[in-house]
């Protein structure tokens, strides 16, 4: 029954209401198929389980689709785009109502949002984006301007440095290859320091996100450069990991190598109390209450925005303590 009011909903929407923001015409006849109970369906491709970020966003995924009513399909692709794809083939054979996905890279999914568009499943991304050039294959974006973050990052380091002239060493701890927020944090921080030649990115080596990989990268920068000023790491969990490696190398991370991150975990929190990360740049991973208001509109044939983005800040070490007992994830 409830899908059946939806339709009835979706059917009066068409060609009706329209938002400024929205370039998407309404997706309808798609509500009633994934569930015999009457629910809304949401299958949900993860990336995987690879940092405390990640594990956050999962849970509130989760959480949030048992407070609304979702029927939640959820998939651990573990970092592979094969196996993103194949759960979202699967999602299309279970005639979800509605698709949700975060790309493990920005390129190759055409074909299978092609055929998620042809079964007239809409599409949402969340927190990272693709790159095709045919944007009527999802209707919105939930997520992260990752190319402030990077923004944000060179924006502090320009500062810390302000007002001398000799040669500042960054070695970069890239994201995974290929995927949106390595990719976009990486060319906003260029983009800020390029402007001063005494920042010079010595190093720049992808650590996968993790924590294990961030130690060993930054134990080859380590080997490779005696004069590392600072390290930006695309994320938290390879910046504790990094730090691991400056402290077994005998360094004071955050004094001899400063050390700039993505994310905000508690664990970097941490770290900033400690004085052993000198800035993080928050990015929020709590969207599944965002997800389910634009899962339950989509479905039901309504505008929505074609990005929709969450609010985030920039943490230094005098407020991280204030800060802590405050953090969800």
């Amino acid at each position: 029954m409830a899908h059946r009011a939806l339709r009835i909903i979706a059917a009066a929407l068409v060609g009706g209401v329209l938002s400024a923001c929205t370039t998407e015409p309404a997706t309808t006849g798609t509500t009633g198929k994934g569930s015999s109970d009457g629910k809304l369906v949401l299958g949900f491709a993860q990336v995987g389980a690879e940092s405390g970020w990640r594990t956050a966003n999962t849970k509130s995924v989760r959480e949030a689709a048992e407070k609304a009513g979702i029927t939640l399909k959820f998939s651990d692709a573990q970092q592979k785009q094969e196996n993103q794809i194949k759960a979202i083939r699967t999602f299309i054979q279970q005639k979800v109502d509605v698709i949700a996905f975060s790309p493990v890279v920005e390129s190759g999914w055409d074909t299978v949002l092609k055929e998620a568009k042809n079964a007239g499943i809409p599409v949402i991304l969340t927190d990272r984006a693709v790159d095709s050039q045919d944007t009527s294959l999802y209707r919105t974006f939930l997520g992260s301007d990752f190319v402030k973050e990077g923004q944000e990052a060179g924006k502090w380091l320009v500062k810390e440095y302000e007002g001398t002239s000799e040669p500042v060493n960054v070695v970069e701890l890239q994201g995974t290859t290929g995927s949106a927020p390595a990719n976009d944090r990486k060319a906003g921080f260029a983009d800020v320091i390029k402007g001063d030649p005494k920042f010079k990115v010595v190093s720049s080596q992808t650590g996968d996100f993790t924590r294990a990989k961030g130690k060993e990268v930054m134990q080859a920068f380590l080997k490779s450069h005696e004069d590392i000023d600072v390290l930006y790491a695309h994320n938290d969990d390879m910046a504790l990991g990094a730090i691991q490696a400056i402290e077994e190398a005998g360094k004071k991370p955050g004094v001899d190598i400063k050390v700039i991150s993505v994310d905000g975990i508690k664990d970097a929190f941490v770290a900033m109390q400690e004085k052993k990360i000198n800035v993080v740049v928050e990015c929020n991973p709590l969207l599944g209450g965002q997800l389910m208001e634009l899962a339950k509109k989509v479905v039901a044939g309504e505008s929505v925005p074609r990005r929709v983005e969450v609010k985030e800040g920039v943490f230094t070490q005098d407020e991280a303590a204030a800060a802590l007992p405050g953090r969800q994830y």
